[in-house]
């Protein structure tokens, strides 16, 4: 009875933390479509530069609003790598591109990523994932990608070298940045690693304003604020947050459907055509995602029940070292950590 109490809580916060990567990626997959009308009044330069500006002002206020403490030195590095993977690298490289791409083919980039992100998590921690899990993570990542590029028609493009680029600054930002939310909230991650790129941003978005033309309409104001409020930091924050609660493999793969929604809102608000494949390529992504949710559920409980036997007999629960890493719930290690270091909340 004890034990069943006891993984009522585990439960609630894996279902807590997956509705709040799912909202994460809801308005992750708006990205590209905001994007693009941004770029019909802005510069290209201007567009990524504002947007790291306005999202730092609502940052700010939100740490300043909740009295939050500079992060310790030891965070500083790991805050760089989100800052020049999520907040500079992957915005600046994604707007480029959709300067010669439309917003069906750049979502080729999204498929991948989930992929990207699991791969450079299990090198960051040295953890090894089940054979169903990537079986189902690539499967999934190729019916997105060929999904993606049969809608778009897509062939290699000078614009998929920026594409290519920002899957592994993106990806590094991620699992740094999931790793960082285990011991700070979430919209501090993102917060912190915004107020440092300031420096930064707001000279170049002064000179991109004045060197590139600007064309204030609906769209282009509209598509600017989602990216800076929602894309580029409220997103982040619930992303980051659900990440720290149900690991970053696992949120990763919940990205696969990502590219759908965002042909879907490609179609409805950009007019572009979604011709006949799209209901099954979703139901396919959907699959692939249901996989790898339960297969990452299923190393957890072992995990959980091992280390509950062993309290159970008086002895200390396993340290989360390489061997947990191969056979346990690896990507509760890569969001937590080691229980006994880590920071309280």
């Amino acid at each position: 009875m004890k034990d069943k109490n006891s993984a009522t809580p585990c439960t609630s916060v894996a279902v807590a933390g997956t509705a709040l990567a799912c909202l994460g990626v809801a308005a992750f997959s708006l990205t590209f479509p905001s994007t693009h009308w941004a770029l019909s009044g802005f510069g290209a330069w201007s567009a990524v530069t504002v947007r790291a500006v306005l999202a730092t002002a609502v940052a700010g206020a939100f740490l300043a609003a909740g009295r939050a403490k500079v992060p310790d030195r030891e965070h500083w590095a790991g805050l760089a790598v989100v800052a020049c993977g999520v907040v500079i690298g992957f915005p600046l490289l994604t707007t480029l591109a959709l300067r010669t791409t439309d917003t069906s083919h750049a979502a080729v980039v999204v498929g991948a990523l989930p992929l990207c992100t699991a791969v450079l998590a299990a090198v960051r921690t040295g953890a090894r994932p089940s054979r169903t899990f990537w079986i189902a993570a690539v499967a999934g990542a190729a019916v997105v990608t060929a999904f993606s590029l049969g809608e778009s028609g897509g062939a290699p493009t000078a614009g998929d070298g920026f594409l290519f680029a920002s899957l592994l600054v993106c990806a590094a930002g991620y699992v740094e940045g999931g790793r960082l939310a285990s011991v700070l909230p979430g919209w501090q991650v993102v917060g912190w690693a915004l107020v440092g790129t300031l420096p930064l941003t707001l000279p170049a978005a002064v000179v991109s304003l004045s060197l590139e033309p600007v064309r204030l309409t609906g769209e282009s104001v509209g598509g600017l604020v989602w990216v800076s409020v929602v894309s580029q930091f409220l997103g982040l924050m619930v992303w980051y947050r659900g990440m720290a609660a149900i690991g970053v493999t696992r949120a990763s793969q919940l990205q696969l459907a990502q590219p759908v929604l965002t042909l879907v809102w490609s179609a409805a608000l950009l007019g572009e055509h979604l011709g006949r494949a799209t209901l099954p390529a979703a139901l396919a992504v959907l699959v692939c995602v249901a996989v790898t949710q339960r297969s990452g559920a299923r190393q957890a409980r072992e995990v959980r029940r091992s280390r509950a036997a062993a309290r159970a007999r008086g002895a200390e629960a396993p340290d989360a070292g390489p061997e947990a890493l191969r056979s346990g719930d690896a990507h509760e290690i890569v969001a937590h950590g080691d229980p006994r270091r880590r920071a309280p909340r």
